[in-house]
């Protein structure tokens, strides 16, 4: 205990609870409608949010404890997405059964140590090009969104060019304290009172198994949770300089999901996006640090999960063009920093830059998304380019 309160930093903790703000505003509403596509009624959709925070908060927290290192989860929005379109036509127990099945799989493919071997034949400069693919449109969010509030973002932007030159390592603080207190002061003053304040409670329902449902959605599940958001996670934690072991995080996210899924955990994996935050310069200059940062988001994530509809309900009171300006404007550092890595070395750029422009795009076959993509045409590409110098 002594040492985490000596390593604890007023930046760590922040980012921690930009991370969880950003996770949950970002993408709770497709939850919402990936559960009302599996039929749930208003009292399990308050079960699948507690759950989902505490299965977060629980990872985050221990993971990020026990290997010193930020390691934040979150739930696969991206599966979430694949959710929404394809869970209409079984009933909410056969979608409970869809969840244990793809958490099984991830839990297999991290004790086997597959995911593991798969990641060290990926150089390091594509798998920060992916990343920083992954981040980009959170970085054009900014002027996205400034179009939609140019008062709300320039005044976030004006804040953190400030803070950044005086107090960088507070600077993430100091742009969410101006996006509230303008949202605050020019929205009615009864904002916060339109808010309620009430826990809910889970809702167990146990899993029934269908063939088919199990092959056509729990398979992609579990494809698109590994290739969109466990690879760009993997990257986040290497490109922040960390060795944390691959397969033992992968197991555990499994597990969770296994264990929290009938109760609507429907997938738990390493975040990217959320990660980068807390893994960056910003965070804490030094990196032996920043783990608090995992625990300050566990903490977070679980008081989240307690609050229920009450947290789902604060967090929708923030217009969309303030939590994306949020977003990208706490990622610059790290994209810039991984387009650095991914561009450094003169025979590795041009596999970088195809890395980086596939991941961009959004292409997608066979439901994998373009991360998954991005690293197998630059791998390729680099692999094409050094046979041909190696056999010349």
């Amino acid at each position: 205990m002594k040492k985490i309160f000596d390593d604890m930093s007023i930046s760590a903790v922040v980012a921690g609870f930009v991370a969880v703000l950003i996770g949950f505003a970002s993408s709770v509403a497709i939850v919402f409608q990936a559960a009302q596509s599996a039929g749930a009624d208003a009292t399990m959709i308050v079960s699948w949010i507690m759950v989902l925070g505490f299965g977060m908060g629980a990872t985050c927290f221990f993971l990020s404890l026990w290997y010193r290192a930020p390691i934040i989860t979150a739930w696969s929005t991206p599966g979430a997405a694949l959710l929404v379109t394809s869970l209409g036509s079984i009933s909410y127990s056969e979608a409970i059964g869809v969840f244990v099945f793809s958490g099984v799989l991830a839990l297999l493919t991290g004790v086997s140590g597959l995911f593991d071997k798969i990641m060290r034949f990926v150089p390091l400069p594509i798998a920060c090009a992916m990343l920083a693919g992954v981040l980009f449109k959170f970085g054009l969010s900014i002027f996205n969104s400034m179009m939609a509030d140019v008062f709300l973002v320039g005044a976030m932007l004006l804040t953190y060019l400030i803070s950044k030159r005086f107090v960088p390592r507070y600077s993430v603080l100091f742009v969410l304290c101006a996006g509230v207190a303008f949202v605050l002061i020019r929205s009615d003053q009864a904002l916060l009172s339109q808010v309620p304040f009430h826990f809910g409670h889970l809702s167990w329902v146990w899993p029934e198994w269908n063939v088919s449902a199990l092959i056509g959605i729990g398979l992609p599940l579990y494809i698109v949770t590994m290739t969109s958001q466990n690879i760009p996670g993997i990257a986040v934690i290497r490109g922040s300089g960390y060795q944390t072991p691959v397969s033992p995080l992968i197991s555990w996210t499994g597990f969770v999901s296994v264990v929290l899924a009938p109760m609507g955990g429907f997938a738990f994996n390493l975040a990217a996006i959320t990660a980068a935050i807390c893994s960056g310069d910003e965070c804490h200059k030094d990196s032996g640090r920043r783990y608090i940062s995992g625990l300050s988001a566990g903490i977070f994530y679980t008081l989240a999960g307690l609050a229920g509809t009450s947290v789902v309900a604060l967090f929708s009171i923030f217009p969309v063009a303030m939590v994306s300006a949020l977003a990208g404007i706490a990622l610059l550092g790290t994209i810039g920093m991984n387009l650095k890595s991914a561009m450094m070395e003169d025979e590795n750029r041009e596999a970088a830059l195809v890395t980086f422009l596939v991941t961009v795009s959004g292409m997608s076959f066979g439901g994998i998304a373009s991360a998954f993509w991005g690293i197998v045409f630059g791998a390729t590409w680099l692999f094409v380019a050094n046979f041909k110098k190696t056999s010349v």
